[in-house]
């Protein structure tokens, strides 16, 4: 990535604001992506299209924002491990959604079918980790064996969960938490492992809240839309059985809409139902809840003894993730 390049919020205000330490530990972060996938054999376009499908980039810049100048180029890797374990775990995601589209493009799994997709995620998961295994970084590698394990315990949430109407809350906090929240967490203490021993709790609970912020923001766009924001039909995650906040809000608001059998619905009635939820009023009960978590990410910076740029940098994200959805 470049400051040239097209970028969507944060990213765009983040360069700004930053020295050229930043954009120059992103392009080394994208040259880092091509060039450990190439070291592996030739790339196929399938591969070709996931790595440069573009997407925001937030994790490895929270690695890079929260390891500062000083530390940014020891980041670069332990950022790539990072967003290639995001990508694969998007690859995998669409196949067990049988995703057609992702950002608005046609997915892996639609183009080059279930199995070619899964080999593709797999391939990079193993790579994030060879990648790691080359520098040596024992701390690095345990905490994103930790994450990883933790991303698949709550895919498999989700899929317990699929369908049912009467999900609790915490059941969902808990599945964001974990596919979610868990990875920006680890981006935020790998970032600061590389500048300092001390891996403060400050710094995962600020990723952990802006991550849950995020999730919970992108699943009221689920049901706002519209699909050339989201690259994906409204309602999808209904269509999928995913019940989220915006629907368990919906639902104390509304008992009846508990009734709702999600096996049935299409994309009209999926439409319909988003409709249903939204005159409840829930989704702005969820952005204000995501936006207090992004207040409280921020207020939790001042113990995390950073400089005073790198705080004001990752507020600038975090008052991002809300401007994205705005």
């Amino acid at each position: 990535m470049t400051a040239g390049r097209s970028a969507p919020e944060p990213v765009t205000a983040v360069f700004e604001s930053a020295g050229s330490w930043l954009p120059a530990g992103l392009s080394k972060v994208e040259q880092g992506l091509r060039q450990a996938v190439e070291s592996e054999g030739p790339l196929t376009p399938d591969a070709v299209a996931t790595l440069t499908a573009g997407g925001k980039r937030m994790r490895p810049m929270l690695v890079l924002l929260c390891a500062g100048p000083d530390g940014a180029a020891q980041a670069v890797r332990p950022a790539v491990a990072v967003e290639m374990i995001h990508m694969a775990s998007l690859v995998h995601d669409d196949v067990l959604d049988r995703a057609p589209l992702r950002r608005g493009k046609p997915t892996v799994f639609a183009q080059s079918g279930r199995d070619r997709a899964t080999a593709l995620g797999d391939r990079l998961f193993a790579t994030a980790f060879a990648l790691l295994a080359e520098s040596g970084d024992g701390f690095a590698i345990s905490e994103l064996s930790d994450t990883a394990v933790d991303l698949a315990r709550g895919e498999l949430m989700q899929r317990q969960g699929a369908f049912d109407m009467a999900l609790p809350e915490e059941d969902y906090l808990e599945r964001c938490r974990l596919k979610t929240g868990r990875l920006f967490a680890a981006a935020c203490v790998l970032g600061r492992s590389t500048v300092s021993s001390d891996q403060s709790r400050a710094m995962e609970d600020f990723g952990h809240r802006i991550g849950l912020a995020f999730q919970m923001l992108d699943d009221v766009l689920d049901v706002s839309g519209p699909v050339e924001r989201t690259g994906k039909a409204r309602g999808t995650d209904l269509l999928d059985g995913t019940v989220t906040l915006p629907v368990i809000v919906a639902i104390a608001a509304e008992p009846e809409l508990a009734e709702t059998d999600l096996h049935r619905l299409d994309e009209d009635s999926a439409a319909a139902l988003c409709d249903r939820i939204a005159a409840t009023g829930s989704l702005e009960v969820v952005r204000r809840r995501a936006m207090d978590l992004i207040d409280e990410a921020k207020a939790g910076l001042v113990s995390a003894g950073l400089e005073e740029e790198q705080s004001r940098l990752l507020e600038l994200i975090a008052d991002g993730v809300v401007l994205r959805y705005s």
